[in-house]
């Protein structure tokens, strides 16, 4: 092996270790046992979202050029894998299953009903990365799956020992991972070694799997964001302005101005629910407004931002 192609090997490797999401605190919580059952189904709903953009992802990479037939035989598997080669097999039905197991309702998830609009814009930026990058590059974002099958192996272990509630049968997308992950990795890692012939080629191929690993920290940063319960901070105060006509959020230094549904969603705000009970809850109370949900996260999230709630 040359020193180049050793040297990028490297480089992609010690991205996985220091920046892949094994290392993130919502995972390592996962991993120690100490997460709710609720914010178990929370991970599991919105990770299904990132599920479904995986075939999406290896479709743009199957029509991109520079692909040939034995590319494509092999990269097509990665589509039979998730989608399944007929109803109620694949990766996306296993984690059907897994959120079933954790107390989701399928339907629901599967109708990718409350995801959280965070968890939306990072899916939605890996799909569209490899939309707008060339082959290389998309093949290179994806090599996380050479850190895949250990997170899953330890993934599989902590549910195992920490969430015994969690029926065994939903687990089985895990365990398919870790044959699946290896196998996927090891063609990826040929490819870009292969076809990495240039310095520039090289350095391109490493941002993209910072990229990639950038998306993945993201959509848990969501995840974990839906579990903080948010109450007004002691030093804001809520009242109506009589002259404007309009409730204002008064801030030692501003006034935040609130429209009705806003204040309707503060009000819930009392540090003893999730921002994603006060967001369900919003929405259960508006089934007429179908941005309800994703804007009820939007606002809170504003809201921190601003200064007038703060989280637990």
């Amino acid at each position: 092996m040359s020193d180049a192609r050793s040297e990028l090997e490297a480089r992609l490797r010690e991205i996985g270790e220091s920046r892949y999401h094994h290392r993130h605190p919502f995972n390592l919580r996962m991993h120690e046992g100490t997460l709710s059952p609720e914010e178990l189904r929370t991970w599991a709903r919105n990770r299904y979202y990132y599920q479904t953009r995986i075939p999406k992802k290896d479709s743009a990479i199957l029509a991109k050029e520079g692909t040939d037939t034995p590319f494509r035989r092999e990269w097509i598997g990665r589509i039979h894998d998730h989608d399944g080669e007929k109803p109620g097999e694949g990766g996306l039905a296993l984690w059907l299953d897994l959120a079933e197991a954790v107390g989701c309702a399928r339907g629901e998830v599967e109708g990718l009903h409350q995801v959280l609009p965070g968890v939306r814009e990072a899916c939605d930026a890996y799909v569209a990365f490899v939309e707008s990058h060339d082959l290389l590059e998309s093949v290179a974002a994806s090599l996380t799956e050479l850190f895949a099958s250990d997170i899953m192996k330890v993934r599989l272990a902590a549910f195992e020992k920490h969430y015994p509630w969690v029926d065994a049968a939903g687990l089985r997308y895990f365990r398919t991972r870790t044959e699946q992950a290896p196998r996927d990795a090891a063609f990826g890692l040929g490819f870009v070694l292969d076809h990495a012939e240039t310095h520039e080629a090289r350095e391109r191929c490493v941002a993209a799997l910072e990229r990639k690993c950038e998306i993945l920290w993201s959509l848990l940063d969501a995840v974990e964001a839906a579990g903080r319960q948010p109450a007004l901070v002691p030093h804001a105060q809520v009242r109506f302005d009589e002259a404007e006509g309009r409730t204002l959020v008064v801030l030692p230094e501003r006034a935040v101005a609130l429209n009705e549904s806003a204040r309707e969603l503060l009000d819930l705000c009392d540090g003893s629910r999730s921002a994603e009970a006060l967001a369900c809850e919003i929405a259960h109370r508006h089934p007429e407004a179908e941005s309800a949900y994703p804007d009820a996260h939007d606002f809170l999230e504003h809201m921190e931002k601003a200064g007038v709630l703060s989280s637990a």
